[in-house]
């Protein structure tokens, strides 16, 4: 575990190699420095002691200033190199995390929630830049105190130097001891911090729901809760870390005292000069502090090892979607939108797999190329899962969905979603201008387009009566629009990039009859049809269309016009009669 977390760290750092490199050797060259400096002060005490002159203490004092002034320019030096390091890092996680999210499936986020993936893409990316800049500076300062540092004190005095030293290794079987506990404390907190980050996501979105049912009492005692949790989860934490830390600064302080305790006598016999004496000391407060500073450096190498493995477990999912090696490529210019299915069948994965019951059962199709076709059924009848599978959001076996007889498994999944545009029922607009909104699909699109688009949905003289017409700011998720008119601009979103297949996944379902039905005109009239899906629940509309399939359990049980299946006794008869006496009670 701790050598794969290792090689992520040399992976992370190996772009920035250079910067890394540089901020290591300003780091030698700083401890460099500071070996040298005691043994100059040491030097200068000895000769001082013999023969005292006042030009001999302002030449010591001017080059000891000089060194420390080198000193402090090549701390900052890599300081900076490091600490930048840590920065340009975390904009890199960042940048590979979105992306690697924008290629999983839409299941992922089903399963794992958007709270906790924020926080991930945040808090634990920021502990990780904390280690590759605090902790690698903190720990390279260490390595290089030491390495340098005892050999110089050995060579005063081999004895005095082993005493001073001799509390470090309980320091080390210390930290050791906590370092699991530590991890583990560090994890809970993580862990505790996301669950929170997700109830606020989700209350934020839902910030109309709970007003409208009265929940805030409930709302804000649930969070009371998650948010003690936390502390308690910090709190265990920060009892560790208090526990800890003294410990390891008293040891390191014990260090010196055992030196003054054994320093003078050595002086007294004649081993050691007092100059020597001098230097010993501080050797041992050059090591004190990279030693008192060892426990934040393990906090943070803690924090970044777990946040190394929360991330790991994002970069390391392979999407279950991905093109094929031998992909082929399908301009859209070529494609004419024929849809074909044979014997399509999908069964939602689930823990039980002998009792799945399957969402499409050897459905059949053939779609003509500008064909609008209604598919209509109970719920949970299969419908949202067939236009899930068309544009290949499910992963499908081979063979049994086709655009223009071509195996959708085997076409460039870009080149496949540019041939189609799917409008679900769940209308997302971003916060940004209606106008944005509709050119989504097309960021570059004259404002004529995006007009001509809005008014084949049925939306463009309502945007006129808004304040700032297009410019209009529609709030996060749509919020200032109605159910009708985000689903409206939705469907001008998918008409502005014109592919020549159309999905509606109950797109129209916040949309009356009579406008829903101009609508499914719009797209069927004209020299440039496109196929058009349209699931729904809305009969009236339904029936204008070319061709109906009607779905039972996951199966196509009845297809015709309306006419002709209005006129036999199945599924859709009764349908029908149940939706002609909903709309005479209204």
């Amino acid at each position: 575990m701790a050598k794969s977390q290792l090689k992520k760290l040399g992976v992370y750092l190996r772009p920035h190699w250079r910067n890394t490199t540089l901020g290591i050797v300003a780091l030698l060259v700083v401890n460099g420095i500071g070996v040298y400096i005691p043994l100059l002060i040491r030097d200068g005490i000895d000769e001082l002691g013999v023969t005292f002159s006042f030009d001999q203490v302002l030449r010591y004092g001017l080059v000891v200033f000089g060194l420390a002034s080198v000193m402090w320019v090549m701390r900052m030096t890599s300081r900076v190199l490091l600490f930048g390091v840590g920065r340009q890092v975390e904009f890199d996680l960042k940048q590979r995390i979105f992306n690697h999210l924008l290629h999983l499936e839409p299941a992922y986020f089903g399963v794992n929630t958007i709270g906790d993936l924020i926080n991930r893409a945040t808090s634990d990316v920021d502990n990780i830049r904390r280690l590759l800049g605090f902790a690698v500076l903190s720990l390279a300062n260490t390595f290089f105190a030491y390495s340098l540092t005892l050999p110089a004190m050995m060579r005063i005095n081999l004895r005095l130097s082993l005493l001073a030293v001799s509390v470090y290794p309980f320091m080390l079987i210390l930290v050791n001891l906590f370092s699991h506990k530590l991890r583990n404390q560090q994890l809970a907190v993580q862990e505790e911090l996301s669950t929170m980050s997700e109830m606020i996501q989700e209350d934020m979105s839902g910030m109309a729901l709970i007003k409208i049912y009265a929940q805030e009492e409930n709302e804000r005692t649930a969070f009371r809760q998650l948010n003690q949790q936390l502390l308690d989860a910090n709190l265990q934490l920060a009892l560790t870390r208090n526990i800890l830390f003294p410990i390891l600064q008293l040891l390191a302080g014990g260090s010196g005292l055992i030196l003054l305790w054994f320093g003078g006598g050595a002086i007294e016999q004649g081993v050691i000069s007092v100059g020597d004496f001098i230097a010993l000391l501080l050797y041992v407060e050059r090591l004190a502090f990279p030693t008192a500073l060892l426990g934040f450096t393990i906090t943070a190498y803690q924090r970044g090892e777990v946040s190394i493995d929360r991330i790991e477990s994002i970069l390391t999912v392979e999407s279950k979607i991905q093109d094929k090696p031998d992909a082929i490529a399908l301009p859209l210019a070529q494609v004419k939108g024929r849809l074909t299915a044979h014997d399509l069948t999908f069964v939602y994965p689930t823990s039980s797999p002998e009792k799945a019951v399957p969402a499409l059962d050897h459905v059949n199709f053939e779609i003509p190329s500008g064909e609008t076709v209604a598919i209509v059924g109970a719920i949970g009848s299969g419908k949202s899962t067939l236009a899930n599978a068309l544009p290949r959001l499910l992963e499908i076996a081979p063979g049994q969905l086709l655009v223009d007889g071509y195996d959708i498994t085997m076409l460039r999944i870009e080149d496949l979603r540019s041939a189609i545009a799917y409008v679900p029922q769940e209308s997302f607009l971003f916060s940004t201008s209606i106008k944005n909104n509709i050119r989504y699909g097309s960021p570059f699109a004259e404002q004529s387009a995006v007009e001509l688009a809005a008014i084949q949905a049925q939306m463009h003289d309502e945007i006129l009566n808004f304040p700032h017409q297009y410019e209009t700011i529609v709030g996060e998720r749509g919020i200032t629009l109605s159910g009708g008119q985000r689903q409206r601009t939705a469907l001008a979103r998918a008409l502005l990039v014109d592919s020549p297949i159309l999905i509606l996944d109950d797109a129209l379902s916040s949309v009356d009859n009579q406008t829903a039905t101009k609508i499914l005109r719009n797209l069927s009239e004209g020299t440039a049809r496109k196929t058009v899906v349209f699931i729904s629940h809305q009969l009236s509309a339904a029936a204008m269309t070319d061709r109906i399939f009607v779905m039972d359990q996951g199966r196509i049980v009845q297809s015709g016009t309306h006419a002709k299946l209005i006129e036999t006794d199945g599924l859709y008869r009764s349908l029908w009669s149940q939706n002609k006496l909903e709309e005479a009670l209204k």
